[in-house]
C-alpha cells in the first residue's frame, strides 16, 4: 500500500487543474484514470475511490491571470501560508502575499528559484487528501522537472525539510517523514521551463498509453522503466500534461 491518511506538513496535499473545455475534461480523465467528481459551485473535487484528491477547474475562468497554460498546480501542506512564503523569499524565490480561500485554508502562490510554481497550503476546513496513493487514479509521484537540479534540491531540502539523496548522475530524490515522496531530474526538452510535474497511479502503464491515444490524447514522453515504476508523458486533449506510473502488483 502506499501513502495513507491526511498528509502532513511538507508533503503534497493537493492539486488544482486547470483547462479549457471542464466538461470533456472531466470525461476523458474518468474514463481515462476512473475519476469521479462533485459539483462544488467553484469547481468540480476529484474522487478517488470517494476521497477527495484535488479539484479541476475552467481555464476560462476571469479569476484566472491571463496567458496560464492548461497545468496541473500542486499544493504543498504548511503550518503557517505566512511564514512558509517568507522563507520561500529568503531562500531566493518567488511567493505571493498569503491569501485566504474562504474557510477552506489560506495559501500563497511560490516559484522556487529556478521558476517551478507551486502553492503552500495552511488548511482549515479543507486539510487535503488521505488517498492511498496507490490507488488507481490517485496523485503517487511529484517530480521538479527543472533547470538546476542542485539548486532545486538545496531549495526544498531548507524550505520544507526533505532530504536530497542522489538517483544516478544528475536526478535526485527527496524523502520526507522516513518515505521517498519526489524527485528532481532536468527537463526533458530543451528550453523548457522548470515546472512541478504530477504523475497518477495505474496498473498498467501501456494500456493506458493506448487508451489515452484512442482518447485522442499525445503520449509525449512514452512508456519506459522498470516493472513498478514504469511510466509515461501524456497530454490530455484538452492540453494538460501529466504523467502516470504503475503502483502495485
Amino acid at each position: 500500500m502506499g501513502d495513507t491518511g491526511l498528509r502532513k506538513p511538507g508533503e503534497f496535499c493537493w492539486f488544482n487543474m486547470l483547462t479549457p473545455k471542464p466538461a470533456q475534461a472531466r470525461e476523458f480523465f474518468g474514463a481515462l484514470l476512473g475519476w469521479t467528481y462533485v459539483d462544488t459551485g467553484l469547481g468540480h473535487s476529484v474522487l478517488v475511490d470517494g476521497h477527495a484528491v484535488g479539484a479541476l477547474h475552467d481555464l476560462a475562468d476571469p479569476k484566472t491571470p491571463k496567458g496560464t497554460p492548461p497545468l496541473i498546480g500542486l499544493m504543498v501542506k504548511v503550518q503557517s501560508a505566512e511564514d512558509a512564503a517568507e522563507k520561500v523569499r529568503a531562500l531566493g524565490g518567488q511567493a505571493t502575499p498569503p491569501f485566504d480561500i474562504g474557510g477552506a485554508g489560506r495559501m500563497s502562490v511560490c516559484h522556487d528559484p529556478n521558476g517551478a510554481e507551486f502553492d503552500v497550503w495552511e488548511p482549515r476546513s479543507l486539510q487535503g487528501t488521505d488517498v492511498d496513493a496507490d490507488a488507481p487514479g490517485a496523485p503517487t509521484w511529484f517530480e521538479a522537472m527543472t533547470t538546476d537540479v542542485d539548486r532545486a534540491a538545496k531549495f526544498y531540502a531548507a524550505l520544507f525539510g526533505w532530504k536530497a539523496r542522489s538517483a544516478g548522475s544528475v536526478h535526485r530524490m527527496f524523502e520526507h517523514g522516513g518515505k521517498l515522496m519526489a524527485g528532481a531530474r532536468p527537463c526533458a526538452l530543451e528550453g523548457a521551463l522548470a515546472h512541478w510535474a504530477t504523475y497518477f497511479a495505474v496498473k498498467d502503464a501501456d494500456e493506458i498509453a493506448r487508451g489515452a491515444i484512442e482518447r485522442r490524447a499525445q503520449v509525449f514522453a512514452p512508456v519506459t522503466g522498470v516493472k513498478g515504476t514504469r511510466s509515461c508523458g501524456i497530454r490530455s486533449p484538452q492540453g494538460v500534461p501529466f504523467h502516470v506510473m504503475e503502483r502495485g502488483d
